[in-house]
Order: C-alpha cells, then sequence, then structure tokens
C-alpha cells in the first residue's frame, strides 16, 4: 500500500493527537456513530493537508477512515485531514464516504500518475454567507475586475494593479510566470524549454513536465478542498471562467509560484524513479512549512469580504427566506396573517 500524509515528522503523535480530539461516542457500533457537529470539526486551516493511497481498500472505523491492504490497516481521524487522494487500484467503501462527509473532507480520485482529478466535498459551514457574496461579486463585471485586480494583487506585492484591464493583467502574469520557470530552472539545474503537458499519456512528457503537473494536481486539490469546506462554490471564477473548477484554478494560481513549480524543479533535480510519487512527499512538506492551508482560507475570505466577526456567524445552522424588500424574513412561522401576505389560500 502507497500511503503517504503530511507533517512528516511526526505522524503517528499527530493522529493520536487528532484521535483525542474527535467526539466520544459510546455505546454505537461504527454504523451507528451519530456524525458530529459542525463546532466539533477541526478548522480547514488547522488540518493536515493530505493523504495518498492506492491498491487499497478504504474502510470506516468510527470517525476514522481506514485504508486495508495485505500489510495491514491504516487508520486517519477523518476530521483532521483536508483532501484524501485515492490513486489506482483503490476502493472505498460506502461508510467510508459517509465518514469522510460528515466530517468535511474532500476526496479527489487520481488517475495514474495523478493526471485526472474528480473531487468531492462537503462544506465546514452551514451557512452560505460566503456563496452569496462570491456570487454576487462575480455577477458585476466591476466588482469582478476588483477581485480580480486583488488576485494578481497578491502575486505583485508593491506593485500598483489598481489602473490595470485583464488583458494587461494576463500579459503581467505570464512574464511574471516565465520568469519563474527560468528562476527555478537555473537554481536548480533542470533544464526547461516550455509547459508541455497531454493528459492522456502523461509519460510522454519530459520530467520537468511531469513533476509540474503532478505538483500541479496536489496543489489543486488542496484549494478545492479550502474552498468547498467554507461553503464556496468551486466553478465561479474570477479569473478563470467556463469550467466546473473556476474559483480552483483561481486559488491555486496564487501560490504556484512559491510552491508547486519550485518543488517541481527541485524535486525533478534529484532524478527520483517515480517522480509522482517524490513530488507527492515534496509538496506536503512544502505545504506544512508555509502553512498553506491557512493561507489559502485567510486569502479567500479576504478576497470576498469576509471580516473576522462574519467568520464567527458562519458555522451556525441558520436558514431564512428571501424577501425582495427587506432582505431576509425568519424562516419557521406562517406568513397567512402577514400585511403584505394571504389570508385564505
Amino acid at each position: 500500500m502507497n500511503t503517504q500524509t503530511t507533517d512528516d515528522d511526526k505522524p503517528t503523535d499527530d493522529y493520536a493527537e487528532a484521535a483525542e480530539r474527535q467526539p466520544k461516542k459510546t455505546g454505537y457500533s461504527h454504523m451507528g456513530t451519530p456524525p458530529p457537529e459542525i463546532s466539533e470539526l477541526v478548522r480547514a486551516e488547522d488540518r493536515l493537508s493530505f493523504a495518498y493511497f492506492e491498491h487499497c481498500t478504504i474502510g470506516r472505523d468510527d470517525n476514522a477512515i481506514t485504508a486495508t491492504d495485505s500489510t495491514g490497516v491504516t487508520h486517519i481521524p477523518a476530521a483532521t485531514l483536508s483532501v484524501l487522494m485515492l490513486g489506482p487500484g483503490t476502493r472505498v467503501t460506502h461508510q467510508a464516504m459517509t465518514v469522510i462527509g460528515e466530517n468535511g473532507a474532500t476526496v479527489i480520485w487520481v488517475g495514474e500518475r495523478g493526471i485526472r482529478m474528480y473531487a468531492f466535498g462537503k462544506p465546514l459551514t452551514h451557512s452560505s454567507v460566503l456563496l452569496q457574496r462570491q456570487a454576487a461579486l462575480v455577477s458585476n463585471t466591476r466588482k469582478r475586475l476588483n477581485v480580480a485586480r486583488q488576485m494578481y494583487q497578491m502575486r505583485f506585492p508593491g506593485e500598483d494593479v489598481s489602473g490595470l484591464t485583464m488583458q494587461q493583467l494576463r500579459g503581467r502574469e505570464g512574464a511574471r510566470i516565465r520568469r519563474v520557470y527560468r528562476e527555478c530552472s537555473a537554481r536548480a539545474g533542470v533544464e526547461w524549454d516550455k509547459r508541455t503537458y497531454d493528459h492522456d499519456d502523461f509519460m510522454a512528457g519530459s520530467e520537468i513536465n511531469k513533476a509540474l503537473s503532478a505538483a500541479h494536481t496536489c496543489l489543486y486539490g488542496l484549494a478545492h478542498a479550502a474552498i468547498v469546506a467554507l461553503g464556496c462554490s468551486p466553478g465561479l471564477g474570477f479569473v478563470h471562467v467556463g469550467h466546473e473548477r473556476s474559483f480552483v484554478y483561481d486559488i491555486a494560481d496564487l501560490y504556484k509560484a512559491d510552491l508547486s513549480i519550485p518543488v517541481a524543479f527541485e524535486t525533478a533535480a534529484t532524478h527520483p524513479e517515480d517522480i509522482g510519487s517524490a513530488i507527492r512527499h515534496s509538496i506536503r512538506d512544502a505545504v506544512y512549512d508555509l502553512s498553506l492551508l491557512r493561507r489559502m482560507v485567510k486569502d479567500i475570505r479576504v478576497l470576498l469580504g469576509e471580516s473576522s466577526s462574519d467568520g464567527v456567524r458562519g458555522a451556525e445552522d441558520h436558514v431564512g427566506l428571501w424577501d425582495e424588500r427587506l432582505g431576509e424574513v425568519s424562516a419557521g412561522k406562517s406568513y397567512a396573517d402577514d400585511e403584505w401576505g394571504y389570508e385564505e389560500w
């Protein structure tokens, strides 16, 4: 069983500590363990980054997921995991998916060598506040452009991009990424020509292009997990458009120059036997060192205009009714005798 988990220096201690934080629910079998409350779950920014499994069966033991093969069983507390990556030869049980969904983790099925990704997730919040803000911002041209400028500003600290058009922003970003490639190539001593890859034939690419594809797949999975955990839509992008993971690509692009690109070049320079496995090990260490999940959660909230006080309300199990004049009115009550309602149907 090929298993890889984050925080490589103390995996056993981390899992033991995480298990202690799991809700204590006695008197139930694993089939009947009640789902945790939102308040009991580990925050997205405090979770482990990802675990990768292949050629095994993913199951459930109480509120933990298990990976079983001929060598034994590995346990991981579901409430501490951000992303579960399932590689070739992996089977997953219904009960495993149930506990994963209840605990707000994201599952991505990756094809051979990690060139395909399919995702699932459940928010760590009952609130749709951020989703509504995201939809409002992306639906207004002026506001959408402002968010896109904010994203580019995060890439260009110290530069004023407030007056640039999208075409100018794309041109500046393209030049910056080419510079990052050249600098990483020179620093790692890895020859670089251009970014080329074939989604249908991973092995056809050069080693550095295979390394970049594998690194970006890990980054996309983490971005998807952070977005879904906050209750946002992966498909409502500000820079990217037309794809079910447009916002995932938006957020992932914020960190490529700091994470996936340099990690890919540094790992390729070591000439590993299995570039995909080596990249996953390197990425998980870099994610931990950069506190990437914490940064992602903070950046998404900033981009969507959420204040710290909003975050406190975000976990509430709140349902209201929309009103065109008042914005929102209370749910769970009858409006039959309301001034603007109907007395009788």
